[in-house]
């Protein structure tokens, strides 16, 4: 019983640090851009976007539509680097243990 008393312990441990992670992740953000910068995208590492920005020279009412792609490139730009930084946030707190393919933290 000793050790399911030291298991408990870990989880709770482990669970402590998750919070603090989330709460990390809700306030770290990232940018993205698009189109050598002329779109930038800034999400947090939960996929919120926060900020868009995009250069006045593509405010074109005749085409709108590289300024859509623009600023869905620069949101995947910046999806990418949110991904890449939870991921690593997570190899941290667990130890270098990795997940299996498709399986994602918090539960």
């Amino acid at each position: 019983m000793k050790n399911l008393g030291n298991l408990m312990k870990q989880a709770k441990e482990m669970q402590s640090k998750m919070a603090e992670m989330q709460a990390e992740l809700e306030h770290h953000e990232v940018m993205g851009q698009s189109g050598a910068g002329m779109v930038k995208v800034t999400l947090n590492c939960k996929g919120e976007m926060r900020k868009l920005e995009v250069d006045s020279s593509l405010v074109d009412p005749e085409d709108k539509e590289v300024m859509e792609d623009l600023i869905i490139a620069a949101h995947a730009d910046a999806r990418g680097k949110v991904e890449a930084y939870s991921a690593e946030k997570m190899k941290e707190m667990t130890g270098g243990l990795e997940l299996p393919p498709g399986m994602q933290m918090p539960f």
